[in-house]
């Protein structure tokens, strides 16, 4: 990949999101807002190879797809009250009152999230508009067809389109009605850039994953009283702090038992730590995320992995199997049933799951792992290489090969 291509790439990430809600709250049109957005970006590919990168690679995109759109609806006008909006779009924006949320890209979460839409309609369609995960990404993350969630995705914007939902600032009584969706909206970016699906992509996104946090904590400061909202936050400063241990110079990922635990970021944990204990403190049942966030709190309170309360974490998992019924759940807490109980009772409990996550590589990759801690080698090979031919993440993928080539015949 050449500086130039590289470049774009990299303005693709960081500025598709602020684009779009740009061009969203001028034109008030999601269809226009992404079309201008992905032709401003051919446009880059074409152009910045011969002219160079500009100073401001975002201004420029902002630019030109605002230019974009507006050709759009010259070109779709058929009235002249949509040739005088089409105008409107050269003048700067009034200025719109800051209410509940000062921050384009969440006002534009918020929208996407409205109650209005059905939570997997809302979810992927944010995704797509906010996050700026590519449908193959989306859809990976909600282990569908690609053509499944693209109807899923232009089905919402018709239905916010039609119901004329506006593109506007939450107020503060709008905020719990939305906040399931939104946060997540915010897990799964986080997701993507914790551990990148995209084979073309770099394995760790810290855009997405530093953006999703910046966005909870804004949350967090508008609903500090949200146990879920406090518990993503500390999710993810939890995970995140692990982020520097997790790929190795030769670029392979490295698993949680084999990480150099003095690379992790003790601040992000104490931070994290502090918000778990204050739920802890409130006495209010905890959701999801308030589970999931103390389940990495056990395993970040370890100086080694030898130290890991996995009693514990069983624990927290069969609780988290009570608010979360997914099979994603029910394998990870396999694993720390084989810690407990040893490899064969784990492997029984994932075998089980097989007809839900026959093409999900975590599920192959658990077996393997349980299989090869049975010497059974022969099956652990095939289970490998399933997981290789499944996953697209670059450094997982070789881990995964240097672990089966591992195996003894």
């Amino acid at each position: 990949m050449s500086d130039v291509e590289a470049a774009v790439t990299r303005a693709h990430r960081d500025e598709w999101a602020r684009v779009v809600a740009a061009l969203t709250r001028r034109f008030g049109d999601l269809d226009v807002a992404e079309e201008a957005a992905a032709e401003a970006f051919a446009v880059a590919v074409e152009r910045w190879p011969a002219d160079g990168v500009p100073p401001s690679p975002g201004a420029w995109l902002t630019t030109t797809a605002t230019r974009k759109a507006i050709d759009r609806i010259r070109r779709e006008s058929k009235r002249d009250d949509k040739h005088k909006e089409a105008h409107v779009g050269y003048a700067d924006d009034p200025p719109e009152p800051p209410g509940a949320i000062d921050d384009d890209r969440l006002r534009l979460i918020f929208t996407c999230c409205h109650p209005a839409l059905a939570m997997d309609a809302r979810v992927a369609l944010t995704l797509r508009m906010v996050g700026g995960l590519t449908m193959p990404e989306i859809a990976r993350g909600f282990l569908v067809a690609e053509a499944a969630m693209g109807q899923r995705i232009t089905r919402a914007k018709a239905k916010i389109k039609a119901a004329r939902i506006p593109y506007r600032v939450p107020s503060a009584e709008d905020l719990p009605a939305r906040v399931d969706g939104v946060l997540t909206v915010l897990f799964l970016v986080f997701n993507e850039g914790y551990l990148a699906t995209g084979p073309g992509t770099d394995p760790v996104r810290r855009d997405l994953t530093a953006e999703a946090i910046r966005l909870t904590r804004l949350i967090h400061a508008l609903l500090p009283d949200d146990g879920e909202v406090t518990g993503l936050l500390a999710l993810m400063l939890l995970t995140e702090a692990r982020r520097r241990a997790r790929v190795s110079a030769a670029g392979e990922l490295v698993a949680l038992d084999e990480q150099d635990r003095g690379a992790w970021d003790t601040t992000l944990i104490a931070e994290g730590h502090r918000l778990v204990r204050a739920r802890l403190a409130s006495g209010v049942a905890p959701g999801r995320y308030q589970v999931l966030a103390a389940i990495n709190a056990v395993h970040t309170s370890a100086r080694d992995m030898r130290d890991t309360d996995w009693s514990q974490i069983l624990a927290l998992y069969d609780q988290l199997v009570r608010l979360d019924r997914s099979p994603v759940v029910a394998l990870n807490r396999a694993v720390a049933v084989a810690e407990l109980d040893g490899p064969e009772v784990a492997l029984a409990a994932v075998d089980r799951l097989g007809d839900k996550l026959a093409g999900y590589h975590a599920y192959h990759a658990t077996r393997a792992d349980l299989l090869r801690r049975l010497r059974r080698s022969q099956e652990a090979r095939a289970a490998y290489d399933r997981a290789i031919e499944l996953a697209g993440n670059t450094a997982e993928t070789a881990s995964l090969t240097r672990r089966r080539d591992q195996l003894r015949p």
